[in-house]
């Protein structure tokens, strides 16, 4: 007993020994609060809040401030401001001058974000001293030397309204702003976070300038470091940049408006034009913070699954709506649940909304079920296990948490989640889905009272209360620190040749959280057998996971969350691509379940009556989307095939007739003639146990074969007249512009290099390139422009393009902008330092690629039938390193020219002639 009193007092000492070096590496300045999970929390003397999260198995590093500053904290008369204010920090300070370039250069892949609590800036890069140091410095300098001037807010409005205009062709979104404005009385969380048009128009650049100087402050931001990184150098890059900031003297005043109780049904009817109706809901929720947040979250899991909700069973499975779906706001203060039925043109809306509200709000008669709640917490759980198999993820989502008061709410929401019961799910559906908390689109008389009155909102210390002694679970396991190098991942991959003439090939390495992720794809057919089979194909390969001979899709889905799996099924005529990710203990059972999925689909005439509508509804709001319609006419024009060819492009009309005419027996022959494991390529990057993996793979394929064979469907180039046309889509806000030419090269011809280096510095980069220049930052003409360049890997086919959006009345200079900037670089070309800042870039984000599972697997599946190895990507990236620009201006001259490109624009042709 002494001895081991002696070797606890030894141990003991030992830990408060390396606990006093711990602190002591720590910079002067920056304390240690807490760690949760392998996420460490500091906090700076200036008030910043700093939350880093190691992880050496991805080559990645991403940086992510967040500001506790959104659309809530707007005043009167200034809504918007937060994401304009968004926009202008990426115009530049006096040591960045241009943002945009900089994170092009670097291959970045950034963003910013508003939303109603918090705004954040992020950028993931590949993983360099030199880059985090590059990143950090840029946060801290923007946090207070932005310009934020007004000449950039002159060109950058119209940015913002083009993008408002934009968001306006879309009816869901539209109806959401219009019962969220009605929903809310006081609380800002009922005003758009974009803002109404007339604030952003008129806003004063001084109100922006105090607005900025007021919140993007050391004390209001939280700066997140997530990747691969050594703690101790990235905590003394954050000292030596966001050190010198002080904190500034002003005290921010907690807000305190605090919605009333809603004392009966609200409704507004959105009249515009479209192809489909849409009926909302909206029932006001606790916050994000409550103890029963995680209740109405499992709920709506509950009620509008895509698959296994009520609202599909009962409303979607009767033929009254296409599809259903819904989701919960979780905000700082009380917020909303949300569902949504669509309804086709030429379906009854009243009836399909009395069905919709039926199954909402009957749950008194109609109780919800232990099978239902276990179900709904297993894909929640599932969800929140693989998201932290990504730093990268983890870093953006604690954006969210942060926003609703404290990072670690994101683990007490899972905690509670896993603890959520039938009764807690029944007590939120009986408490908060009634009509008295209600807002439709439509008005209901109503003389019962039944109000939701237990909601109440938190303030900044009830919710720290929440949290303070929370400890959470121990970290997820550390994934080997990878070389995605080409030569390192050349000496990890393995190919496996399999029956039926298929073949494996396999990166295995220690991951994060021991995730993996495969990718299958079955080849099927010839150009001959699937003349006038695209449709068939391509419901066949849809319904394939919407149950077996043994599973309903229920059931199925069910199975998939139970093995932790995301499972994706998607294809064509020509094949059915598999997509998986899951962890290494899951996989062999997730194949032998595919197995199930790809042999023995149930093909119910049920769900494909749902599949139908699904399609249908899409396919009818494309009809009236700008973009949609000028995209899908340069497709038809350019290609050369003729009706009933498997790469022909249908006209909506005639795709939508033929998928009302098919037939389930038809397609279940389609299924048998068709698919089998002949020339499948399949590929798999993480963690696994090969012999067993690979066994299962062979077991899949084994004996199942085709009744065709198989034969690449070529693609084929094909010189056409040039054509310049617009498309009227009344009562849409926004327009859309679109060029686009082909030429005859491959991915392999010697030009191909110098025409993507073209591409990125033409239109390719992050808003910096000539043509987001021109027409974002010059002209403030598009919220997005800029171009595109493709080129097949196995036929002499490219396709070079151009996009903006923008406007209907500024589609005439969006044209003549695109024209003019083309036109200068044939006559003048590009320059060095355009071609070394984009080649820089390019490399960069090539590297970020690798180092990504999903991305890698992706391309070594595709590698397959061309059989390359990283030795191709190598010596593609040598030649991208060759290149001079002279080259690049040569190649550029000798395939483009001005009249090879097709264009068409796309918008309400009153609105594009000013009237």
């Amino acid at each position: 007993m002494r001895f081991k009193n002696a070797v606890r007092c030894l141990t003991a000492m030992l830990v408060m020994s390396l606990s006093f070096n711990a602190l002591a590496k720590l910079p002067k300045g920056i304390e240690k609060v807490t760690e949760v999970e392998g996420i460490t929390e500091y906090r700076m003397d200036n008030g910043l809040q700093i939350l880093l999260f190691p992880d050496q198995s991805q080559e990645t590093q991403t940086v992510n401030i967040t500001y506790h500053v959104g659309s809530k904290h707007e005043n009167y008369g200034e809504t918007g401001m937060a994401h304009l204010l968004e926009h202008l920090v990426f115009k530049g300070t006096p040591t960045h001058p241009n943002i945009t370039k900089e994170l092009t250069d670097r291959g970045a892949e950034p963003n910013g974000t508003t939303w109603t609590d918090r705004t954040n800036y992020f950028e993931t890069l590949a993983a360099s001293d030199d880059n985090l140091e590059w990143a950090i410095g840029l946060e801290a300098d923007r946090m207070i030397n932005s310009f934020i001037s007004k000449e950039d807010l002159d060109s950058e409005m119209t940015v913002v309204r083009n993008e408002l205009e934009n968001g306006d062709n879309n009816p869901i979104r539209v109806l959401l702003q219009r019962m969220g404005s009605i929903a809310y009385d006081w609380h800002n969380y009922g005003k758009s976070t974009i803002g109404a048009r007339a604030d952003l128009e008129n806003v004063d650049i001084s109100n922006l300038q105090a607005f900025y100087r007021k919140y993007y402050q050391p004390d209001n931001a939280t700066l997140i470091v997530a990747g691969k990184i050594d703690v101790d150098k990235t905590l003394a890059l954050i000292d030596k940049h966001f050190g010198p900031i002080p904190k500034p003297e002003r005290v921010l005043p907690e807000l305190y408006t605090e919605e009333p109780i809603q004392d009966g049904e609200r409704s507004v009817t959105v009249r515009r034009a479209g192809d489909v109706q849409v009926v909302g809901v909206m029932y006001k929720a606790p916050a994000g913070s409550d103890e029963m947040f995680p209740a109405v979250n499992v709920l709506s899991q509950v009620m509008a699954h895509p698959t296994t909700g009520r609202l599909n069973e009962k409303v979607v499975k009767k033929g009254l709506a296409a599809g259903s779906f819904g989701f919960n706001f979780q905000w700082a203060e009380p917020g909303v649940m949300n569902y949504m039925i669509q309804v086709a043109k030429d379906k009854d809306l009243m009836a399909a909304k009395d069905a919709f509200l039926e199954t909402l709000e009957n749950v008194d008669e109609n109780p919800v079920t232990e099978a239902e709640v276990k179900a709904a917490k297993a894909n929640l759980i599932k969800q929140f296990e693989l998201s932290f198999n990504s730093s990268e993820g983890i870093a953006l989502a604690l954006s969210e948490w942060v926003g609703m008061g404290d990072w670690r709410l994101m683990f007490r929401n899972r905690d509670l989640t896993e603890a959520v019961t039938v009764e807690q799910v029944q007590q939120a559906a009986e408490e908060y889905m009634v009509n008295d908390n209600r807002t439709l689109g439509l008005f209901i008389p109503e003389t019962d009272f039944d109000r939701a009155d237990s909601i109440k909102r938190y303030s900044v210390a009830e919710v720290k209360a929440k949290v303070a002694d929370y400890q959470g679970r121990e970290a997820v396991a550390q994934g080997e620190d990878f070389d995605p190098s080409f030569e390192n991942i050349d000496a990890r991959t393995k190919r496996v040749e399999l029956p039926n003439n298929a073949e494996l090939v396999h990166v295995n390495k220690e991951t994060r959280g021991d995730s993996v992720v495969m990718n299958m794809r079955l080849d099927l057919g010839n150009e001959e057998a699937l003349y006038n089979k695209s449709t068939l194909g391509l419901l066949a390969a849809r319904m394939l996971d919407r149950g077996t001979e043994n599973l309903n899709r229920n059931e199925l889905k069910a199975k998939f969350d139970e093995l932790k799996a995301n499972v994706g099924v998607s294809g064509s005529a020509t094949g059915a691509n598999i997509s998986v990710r899951t962890t290494r203990e899951n996989l062999p059972a997730v194949i032998e379940l595919l197995d199930e999925v790809l042999k023995k689909p149930a093909f119910d005439a049920e769900e494909l009556e749902v599949l139908k509508q699904e399609i249908i509804v899409g396919l009818e709001q494309q009809k009236q989307q700008p973009t949609t319609q000028v995209f899908r006419t340069l497709g038809q024009h350019l290609d050369p095939y003729e009706p009933g060819h498997p790469r022909y492009q249908m006209d909506i009309d005639d795709q939508i007739a033929e998928i009302k005419a098919a037939k389930l027996k038809d397609i279940k022959a389609f299924h048998k003639k068709f698919y089998g494991g002949q020339d499948a390529d399949i590929s798999i990057v993480g963690d696994f146990d090969e012999d067993v993996v690979t066994a299962e793979v062979e077991s899949v394929l084994k004996g199942w074969e085709s009744d065709v064979e198989y034969q690449r469907v070529p693609a084929s180039y094909a010189v056409v007249d040039s054509i310049n046309r617009f498309i009227d889509t009344p009562d849409k806000s926004g327009a859309a512009f679109g060029a686009m030419m082909r030429m005859p090269i491959s991915d392999d011809h010697p030009d191909y290099p110098a025409l993507f280096m073209a591409n990125q510095m033409f239109g390719g980069g992050f808003i910096s390139s000539r043509l987001a220049n021109r027409l974002r930052q010059q002209d403030g003409l598009s919220y997005g422009a800029g171009s595109f360049f493709n080129a097949s890997s196995q036929d002499e086919v490219a396709t070079f393009g151009a996009y903006a959006i923008c406007a209907p009345e500024n589609l005439v200079r969006v044209e003549q902008g695109f024209k003019e900037e083309l036109q200068k670089v044939l006559d003048e070309g590009f320059t060095q330092q355009e071609l070394d800042d984009a080649r820089n870039g390019v490399l960069q984000n090539n590297r970020i690629d690798r180092a990504k599972d999903n991305r890698l697997a992706s391309q070594l599946a595709s590698y397959i039938d061309l059989d390359r190895t990283q030795e191709w990507n190598k010596n593609y990236e040598q030649a991208i390193q060759d290149l001079t620009i002279l080259q690049v201006n040569m190649a550029f001259n000798k395939y483009v020219d001005m009249d090879s490109f097709s264009i068409i624009t796309a918008g309400d042709a009153a609105k594009a002639k000013g009237e």
